[in-house]
């Protein structure tokens, strides 16, 4: 299994964050290669969910199971993902001073054998997979203070 990790500072508090990561609704905006979600759970993430991403690889789409593992709402949750690609995915949010939050991501994977496996992980193994994941979580942070711009005063 490979693994990568980014972070970053978002100017929202944690509650912000927390609504818009925890819905997986918004992961064809974090990341072009999901096409789209099928059944995420209303309201966000829930312990026991489950949903797919439909993953798009050169022209080539897999639907990926994932299921979530282990919640603890405005903090942390644990998604785990099967099928074409096998991943452990977690995030933590951590409350800073002055309306601003820790935003941690950390995510185990491994892509399956067979003809869609190895054009997934060749994919992947030319852009990156830090750079993947980096990308993602700078539009997570965009996302974030878009909708949640601060005030002026605070």
């Amino acid at each position: 299994m490979s693994v990568v990790e980014a972070s970053v500072v978002v100017n929202a508090s944690a509650d912000d964050v927390w609504e818009v990561v925890a819905d997986p609704n918004n992961l064809p905006r974090w990341d072009h290669r999901i096409g789209r979600v099928v059944g995420a759970p209303d309201g966000g993430l829930k312990q026991g969910a489950t949903y797919k991403t439909e993953l798009h690889f050169l022209g080539v789409r897999a639907l990926v199971p994932c299921e979530v593992e282990e919640v603890d709402v405005g903090e942390y949750s644990r998604i785990r993902l099967r099928g074409l690609l096998t991943a452990t995915v977690e995030t933590w949010l951590h409350e800073l001073p002055g309306d601003r939050t820790h935003l941690s991501h950390r995510i185990e994977y491994r892509f399956r054998g067979g003809m869609l496996g190895e054009l997934a992980a060749q994919t992947v193994g030319v852009v990156g997979a830090s750079t993947l994941l980096r990308h993602g979580i700078e539009a997570q942070k965009r996302q974030i203070e878009t909708r949640f711009p601060r005030r002026a005063d605070g």
